[in-house]
Order: structure tokens, then C-alpha cells, then sequence
């Protein structure tokens, strides 16, 4: 039985994860998430059901549009997979639970939020505003008032610290160290994973962008380098693993 769910929720995943990267390049590029329909980007020719499979039609074309047979990018591949596989993690994590429907929501923001930065140096302001109201409504509907209040306030403080943080970067680097995306991305951890995690996160985050940011500045002619991916990465990992303020104190201690 177990396999059978986790089979549905890797198949669902990798349907979202395609929905996930359109949405991301169209919301992006400020196109309309409805129209026109799928089509290919070097030729306009408008994909059938069967060129939009998530996976297999990647696997099966060989990485190449039918039609003209540009390359199409690795990276929707990557995303339907990814998108899979923490669906399938997520449930693992909270089984089906309240938790868990929030769960689907927050990781499938991050997605689009990884992706918009990553290709476009954009955090986009309505994914964080849709998803954290959904969230907010989900859990005062789930949780009650007291839960969904404290939340929100760890939202406020993520958000502040955030925003404290640019400031001592601008200071010391004499430039913007910091988007505002990343600064309101806060906010959404706040309220799912809590103020302290939140905290936790931009360590993480730094950590893990450390060896790629020395490697990309070596490697190309700019120095933009988007944090947002790393900060819903870290963010994600901490959320999934369902690690606690008092885990991590303690290892430090130790």
C-alpha cells in the first residue's frame, strides 16, 4: 500500500514540478499562466498531450522538441524529478496530515521561487503572498487562532532579522548585499518552520552557497549570485527533516 502512495505522489510530484517551472518562466517573463497553451519555444509549434508528459516525454524524445528539435533544457527535466521525489519525502515526513497539505504547498513555492531565481534573478512577490495566506488561512483553519498568531509573529521577527542582516551587508560591502525577495522569503519560513529554524536557515543557507558561490565567481565574468535558492533549499531540508530548535543547540553544545 505504501508503495502504491508513494508511486502516486512521485507521479502527481512530477506533474506539479512541470506546472512548477511554467509557472515560474511564464510569471517571470509576465506572461499569462493560461495563454497561449504549451508550445515549443523556438518554433511556436503547440505541444500535444503526449509531448507534455512530465519525464518520459523528456526521456523518450531524447532531450529534443519533436517538432524542430532544439534541446530542451536539462532543467525541466531536473525539476519534474526533484518536484517527485519531495513530494514522496514530504508524505514520509508527516504521512497524511494537516502538516503535510501545508507541506505540498510550501515546498511547491520554493520550487518556483528556486526557479525564477536561478533563471531570471527574481523572487516573485505573488508566489510568496499566495502561499503564505494560504498557509496562514490552512493553519488558522487546522491549528486555531493562538497557534496561527504565534506563527505570524515568527514571520514578523524571521522577516526583521532578515532585513538587519542587509543592512550590516550593505554596510560592509558598500552595496546592496541582499535582495528584498530574500528578505520577504523569511516571512514564509516564519510562519511554517518558525523563528528560530528561520534563523538557522540563513546559516545553512550560507554554508551550502559558500563552495558554489567561490566556484562561480572564478568561473564567470559577474558576481550576481542569487541566495534565494539556497535559503528554500536550507529552508526545505530543515522543514522535511522535521529537525528542532533544540537538535541543533544541542549538537552545537556538544
Amino acid at each position: 500500500m505504501d508503495m502504491l502512495i508513494y508511486t502516486i505522489l512521485f507521479v502527481f510530484g512530477s506533474i506539479m514540478g512541470s506546472f512548477l517551472n511554467v509557472l515560474a518562466v511564464r510569471l517571470s517573463n509576465n506572461e499569462s499562466i493560461l495563454w497561449p497553451r504549451s508550445h515549443c519555444c523556438n518554433c511556436e509549434h503547440k505541444l500535444r498531450w503526449y509531448e507534455l508528459i512530465p519525464i518520459v516525454s523528456y526521456v523518450i524524445q531524447r532531450g529534443k522538441s519533436r517538432c524542430c528539435h532544439t534541446k530542451i533544457p536539462i532543467s525541466y527535466l531536473i525539476i519534474e524529478i526533484i518536484t517527485g521525489i519531495l513530494y514522496m519525502v514530504s508524505y514520509h515526513s508527516f504521512g497524511f496530515s494537516y502538516d503535510f497539505v501545508i507541506s505540498l504547498i510550501f515546498i511547491s513555492s520554493l520550487i518556483v521561487i528556486i526557479v525564477s531565481d536561478i533563471e531570471y534573478m527574481i523572487i516573485l512577490d505573488e508566489i510568496i503572498a499566495v502561499s503564505c495566506i494560504a498557509i496562514i488561512i490552512l493553519e488558522l483553519i487546522f491549528f486555531g487562532l493562538d497557534y496561527t498568531v504565534g506563527k505570524i509573529v515568527s514571520g514578523i521577527l524571521a522577516f526583521v532579522t532578515m532585513y538587519v542582516v542587509k543592512l550590516i551587508g550593505d554596510k560592509m560591502f558598500k552595496r546592496e548585499s541582499m535582495g528584498g525577495g530574500d528578505i520577504k522569503l523569511m516571512f514564509l519560513f516564519g510562519i511554517v518552520i518558525g523563528y528560530y529554524l528561520s534563523v538557522c536557515d540563513i546559516f545553512l543557507a550560507t554554508f551550502i552557497a559558500f563552495p558554489i558561490a567561490i566556484y562561480l565567481l572564478f568561473s564567470r565574468r559577474d558576481n550576481l549570485i542569487p541566495f534565494g535558492p539556497f535559503l528554500a533549499m536550507g529552508a526545505i531540508l530543515i522543514h522535511i527533516s522535521k529537525i528542532d530548535i533544540n537538535t541543533i543547540i544541542n549538537f552545537i553544545i556538544r
